[in-house]
């Protein structure tokens, strides 16, 4: 197989050099920036007064028919959702300057095995990068010497433990549910890297990996003003929200069909937590979809408003960021098929673990 390289369309850590340093009086800045805070707050805390409004006033729908739930869920929803995101990703886009492939790298390598499954888990979550980026972040870690139990610990939590899906979560169902989801993500990604690590798969790599030199180039660490990580915020608005919106729209679509036409008795028959088989049910549903966090997450609310059971949502949540068919296909240039399949399999009983878990004791 060819070496091949990702044309993946997210902002790149080093891209940006061409950000002018223009003068910012900095009183200003942070006036114009509370200001617009205070705005966005006052906007956001009228969005469901909003919706009840649109839609059983001036539309004249019925209260509490299924035509008008779904409505108003859908005019809330969509708003929110993405005010919550934008707001997000602005923030994230700034956190992510501080982070480059390379520093990364360095982070990682040579680090003992357990200790580096831990900090691989934390700095997947914070680090800029999504699943088209495994190819050469993985070829770039093998060049390193990362171990290879510690670069799955990376992999497995860049896409699952997602700092958007974190902050929807605790912006839609509060902080219980999103702390479950950040332990529960870490806990997968730490246990998954490490049993790998056991496994001595280095074999299954693909041989054009294994068999390539890195060229030791000397990385010039790029030096941001906060003027330039502003503009890395903005960029990142633009680019992600512009590539996720249509996702979310569908998503929360979907979320307003199952709160306006699903029956709650239904829903906790088919996901609730005596249903034995619905926590492996969910992971294999999850596995063949496609969508990112921020479009997964307005269903999952939908279906825990409904009664699904809390391990059975977060158990298809995780299967559909982590262990996606598109994430699959791209990890194929580098790795060989018995090491995707280990890799789908310890993944996936981890997920099993955590919805079986979070059914039993919540």
């Amino acid at each position: 197989m060819e070496p091949v390289t990702s044309d993946c369309s997210c902002i790149h850590p080093d891209a940006g050099h061409g950000i002018e340093n223009k003068p910012v009086h900095r009183g200003k800045t942070i006036l114009l920036g509370a200001g617009g805070l205070v705005l966005w707050y006052l906007v956001y805390g009228q969005l469901e007064s909003f919706s009840r409004l649109l839609t059983y006033g001036w539309l004249g729908f019925e209260k509490g028919g299924h035509m008008g739930e779904t409505l108003q869920f859908f005019i809330f929803e969509v708003p929110k959702v993405m005010m919550l995101l934008t707001l997000i990703v602005f923030f994230v886009g700034i956190i992510r300057s501080f982070f480059t492939q390379d520093r990364t790298r360095k982070y990682l390598a040579g680090k003992r095995e357990t200790a580096g499954n831990v900090m691989a888990a934390l700095l997947g979550i914070v680090t800029p990068f999504c699943s088209c980026s495994a190819v050469p972040l993985f070829i770039g870690f093998v060049h390193a010497g990362v171990p290879l139990g510690v670069t799955f610990s990376f992999l497995v939590a860049a896409p699952m433990v997602n700092e958007i899906a974190l902050v929807l979560l605790y912006g839609l169902l509060g902080w219980k549910v999103a702390a479950l989801y950040l332990g529960s993500g870490l806990f997968i990604a730490m246990i998954s890297g490490w049993v790998i690590g056991r496994f001595r798969l280095e074999h299954w790599i693909e041989d054009w990996v294994r068999e390539l030199r890195a060229a030791e180039a000397t990385m010039v660490e790029e030096k941001l003003t906060w003027t330039d990580r502003l503009a890395r915020g903005r960029e990142a608005v633009v680019d992600i929200v512009g590539k996720v919106w249509l996702y979310v729209v569908i998503g929360i679509g979907v979320g307003a069909a199952i709160h306006g036409y699903v029956p709650e008795d239904f829903m906790a028959r088919i996901m609730g937590k005596s249903t034995w088989w619905s926590v492996p049910a969910a992971v294999l549903v999850g596995i063949p979809m496609y969508s990112n966090a921020a479009g997964i997450v307005p269903i999952v609310e939908a279906l825990l408003g409904k009664g699904a059971a809390l391990g059975t949502v977060l158990a298809f949540m995780m299967s559909v960021i982590a262990l996606s068919m598109p994430e699959m296909v791209i990890l194929r240039k580098v790795l060989k098929p018995k090491l995707i399949a280990v890799f789908i399999g310890v993944v996936g009983c981890g997920i099993l673990f955590t919805g079986f878990m979070f059914n039993l004791v919540i």
